[in-house]
C-alpha cells in the first residue's frame, strides 16, 4: 500500500510530560486536539519513557545490582506502556500497532503513527531520528519537560543561559558521547550523533502546547534550534 504524500512532523513525546507524576489528561487531550485538527500533515510521535520508566529503574537498583542492558529494557517497555496510551487515544486515526523497530514495515495510509523504544543503548530519541530519515522528514520536534537547552543545568546553576540556536558540534560537545539509562538530557548523545550525521534539524519545545502551535504554523516559538 502506497503512503500519500502528506507533510510529515516527527515529534519525540517525552514521557516526563505523558505521565509527570500521574498520567497529565489535560495536556494529552490538548495533544490529541492538535495533532487532529492538521488534516494535511502525517504525524509520527515516538514516545519516551519519563518518570514511569525511571521509577521502575530506581526500585530494580534499590533491589539488587542490576546491569545496564536490564535497566535499558525496563526503560524500554515503559515507553511502549506509555506509546499504547497516545496510540489508544487518536483511536481509528492511527496505525493500530505501535512501532518498535525503525525499520519494520509500516502498510498504512492513516496519517498518525506512533512509535516507541526498541533496543537497547540509546533512548527514544534515536528511534525519532531514524524514522525522520526513513520518511524524509528534515526535522524532529522535541518535546519533554525541558524547554531550552541551557548552557548548564538551571535546577543547579540559577544563572543558567538560554541558548537559542547552535550547531550540532557545540550541542554534542555539551551532552558528550556516552548514552546511560534514565538519562536525562534535552536530547540524547547517541541520537545527537545521528542526527549531526543525517543533517537533520531539533528543535527543542518544551510542553506548552500554544507554542507547538505556532511552530507548526511556522510562526516565530520560544524554544532552542540545534542545526
Amino acid at each position: 500500500m502506497t503512503i500519500k504524500k502528506l507533510k510529515t512532523v516527527v515529534i519525540s513525546l517525552g514521557g516526563s510530560i505523558i505521565v509527570p507524576g500521574t498520567i497529565d489528561v489535560a495536556f494529552l487531550k490538548r495533544f490529541r486536539d492538535i495533532v487532529r485538527a492538521r488534516k494535511d500533515t502525517r504525524f509520527l510521535i515516538i514516545c519516551g519513557g519519563g518518570k514511569v520508566c525511571r521509577t521502575y529503574q530506581d526500585a530494580a537498583k534499590a533491589v539488587a545490582v542490576v546491569s545496564d542492558g536490564d535497566l535499558d529494557w525496563i526503560g524500554i517497555r515503559a515507553t511502549r506502556l506509555n506509546a499504547e496510551l497516545i496510540r489508544s487515544m487518536f483511536g481509528e486515526a492511527a496505525y493500530q500497532k505501535v512501532v518498535h523497530d525503525p525499520e519494520e514495515g509500516i502498510d498504512t495510509e492513516r496519517r498518525i503513527i506512533i512509535g516507541a523504544g526498541f533496543e537497547p543503548g540509546s533512548s527514544t530519541d534515536l528511534r525519532a531520528v531514524q524514522l525522520a530519515a526513513r520518511f524524509e522528514a528534515d526535522t524532529v520536534i522535541n518535546m519533554s519537560n525541558i524547554d531550552y537547552v541551557y548552557d548548564k543545568d538551571p535546577n543547579r546553576y540559577p544563572d543558567a543561559k538560554k541558548i537559542k540556536r547552535m550547531s550540532w558540534d557545540e550541542f554534542r560537545h555539551l551532552v558528550g558521547e556516552t548514552w546511560d539509562p534514565g538519562l536525562s538530557m534535552p536530547f540524547d548523545p547517541i541520537a545527537s550523533r545521528e542526527a549531526d550525521r543525517l543533517r537533520l534539524t531539533v528543535v527543542i519545545v518544551g510542553n506548552n502546547m500554544d507554542n507547538l502551535e505556532r511552530l507548526l504554523e511556522g510562526d516565530a516559538f520560544e524554544g532552542s534550534t540545534i542545526s
